[in-house]
């Protein structure tokens, strides 16, 4: 069983259904954490307080973290591991980056901690004295989380240097445990505070479910600080344009979060909780896959031709996935919200403002996902001062947006700027990727996008079909009947998405299914093997 977790995965698209799947096992769980936080806070103030309290811990692994590791961790990692001196020049380099991020972070949760009555104030001017109060109480709880997500970041990526996908893809899942965790047991012990608890022990967990799979690889701890190793430096050269685009990326939350503070209340809430709805597809297949595809990637470096032609195959799968997810929640928007938010204080006014906001993040989900893996293509050439450069152009066409839209449209403005500027970056990406690379194998690419594109247009009609005619046989006022008329109009939408891609003869689905069948056969061997050694 244990050979099992720890299974080297060496398919992108095999990979990538792992990562998928346990993504999706996290966002469901996601979806249970905010149908409880709804249902007990309600689209409010308190929920308003507690996403406001996110942002600058956020803030701080994001910079300190994100930066640094997904611009040159794994190449560089991988890098070392391939030459003669094995994986001890590559340990050294993990250890250092282990002692040194940790020791940053533990000074900046310091430092934050004793500014936050300070940075409140200014992230949320529109939160009156008890709430900014509330505010800070939990963002010094929380500042525990982004030490221990950090550290969990330096093993997350060894595990995907080894190509140790289904470990690495645990650590979000158990993120999710810990808050629900908090949401279930902390907050009747302590009231709010038991909310950033449980994001703290999430955070722990995260940490912790990766550890042994590192050991178990060859990773042994050492009290290694060399911030003047070449590798170290190397590494934040590249981390610093990266970082800035991360910066320049919460940069924009945080103006977000001051309009949104002075919108109605429950504005920040509305709007949190429909970003989380629409990064569920984004999360699964546009991060999965460029997260699954970047160890490949960086080892076709040196070879265009087979890079591009990876390149490629991973984007189209993406699409393939994407598009048909937009037409789903497009044409299923108020039956997914009314049924995994619509209960205790959740009514149907919040319903309604949820839907809206919704459906203007949708607009941009094709660009969402796949821009992680357009930035992972400069990232492998060691250049992360492109997607930065794009990613402040695109931040200042949203900030610039929200603050038209916001104040006609409430929590929708917000969405709908965010989703034009997500566009002009994957626009502005694939023209620079495209000066880059030359060929980017467009055709076939646009062959499968007019296929996919036919096939999600089909089901969305036959959704829109199949939800008018089992309308008049079930109650729409109840769980079950608004459950049972998305169940059975998105099944149906699915299975005619499939039979016309099939019948287009999509490249995608038959990659799809073969990973699938190959993946299944490799196991059942693994099993049988196991099986024999033990007498079984």
């Amino acid at each position: 069983m244990i050979k099992l977790l720890n299974s080297k995965i060496n398919s992108i698209t095999a990979a990538a259904i792992v990562v998928a799947t346990a993504s999706l096992v996290s966002r469901f769980l996601g979806i249970f954490r905010d149908r409880i936080l709804a249902g007990e806070f309600g689209a409010g103030s308190t929920l308003d307080i507690y996403y406001v309290a996110f942002r600058i811990p956020d803030l701080v692994f994001n910079l300190l973290v994100l930066g640094a590791l997904s611009a040159g961790f794994i190449p560089i990692f991988t890098s070392l591991r391939n030459k003669k001196t094995a994986d001890k020049e590559a340990w050294v380099f993990a250890n250092s980056i282990v002692n040194l991020l940790g020791i940053i972070l533990i000074f900046a949760a310091i430092i934050f901690i004793i500014l936050a009555p300070y940075l409140m104030k200014l992230i949320a001017p529109g939160f009156d004295a008890e709430q900014q109060r509330a505010t800070v109480e939990l963002t010094r709880i929380m500042f525990l989380s982004p030490l221990f997500l950090g550290l969990s970041s330096v093993f997350g990526g060894i595990l995907q240097c080894f190509k140790r996908f289904f470990i690495y893809s645990l650590a979000p899942i158990m993120y999710n445990v810990g808050i629900i965790i908090g949401v279930l047991y902390f907050v009747p012990l302590w009231g709010i505070k038991g909310l950033a608890y449980g994001v703290v022990f999430g955070a722990f967990l995260h940490f912790i479910i990766q550890v042994p799979a590192s050991f178990a690889l060859g990773y042994r701890y050492q009290p290694i600080f060399n911030h003047r190793d070449k590798h170290v430096r190397q590494l934040g050269r590249m981390m610093a344009p990266r970082t800035m685009s991360l910066a320049a990326t919460q940069f924009n939350l945080i103006v977000m979060t001051i309009i949104g503070s002075t919108l109605t209340a429950g504005s920040l809430t509305v709007f949190n909780l429909a970003n989380n709805l629409q990064s569920f597809p984004v999360g699964i297949f546009g991060i999965s896959f460029a997260v699954a595809a970047f160890p490949t990637l960086s080892g076709l470096v040196s070879d265009h031709s087979a890079l591009i032609k990876n390149f490629s195959k991973v984007l189209r799968q993406i699409i393939f996935f994407v598009l048909p997810a937009t037409v789903l929640m497009l044409t299923l928007r108020a039956q997914i919200i009314r049924v995994i938010l619509g209960s205790g204080q959740f009514d149907w006014n919040d319903t309604v403002l949820t839907i809206d906001t919704l459906t203007y993040f949708c607009l941009s989900l094709f660009a969402q996902a796949t821009i992680p893996l357009l930035v992972r293509m400069f990232y492998i050439k060691k250049d992360s001062r492109t997607p930065f450069l794009v990613s402040l152009f695109s931040v200042i066409i949203n900030i610039i947006l929200a603050f038209v839209l916001a104040s006609r449209m409430g929590a929708a403005g917000l969405a709908l700027a965010f989703s034009i500027s997500s566009i002009i970056n994957f626009a502005l990406l694939w023209l620079l990727l495209k000066v880059e690379y030359s060929n980017l194998d467009e055709v076939r690419i646009l062959v499968s996008t007019l296929k996919i594109s036919l096939a999600s247009i089909a089901a969305g009609l036959s959704i829109q079909i199949m939800k008018f005619a089992i309308w008049p046989f079930i109650d729409m006022t109840k769980f079950w009947g608004v459950f049972i008329q998305g169940m059975v109009a998105g099944s149906f939408g699915i299975f005619i998405f499939i039979l016309i891609a099939w019948l287009l003869q999509s490249e995608e689905l038959h990659n799809l299914i073969r990973s699938l069948k190959s993946r299944t056969k490799r196991e059942k061997v693994d099993t049988d093997n196991v099986g024999e050694a033990s007498g079984i």
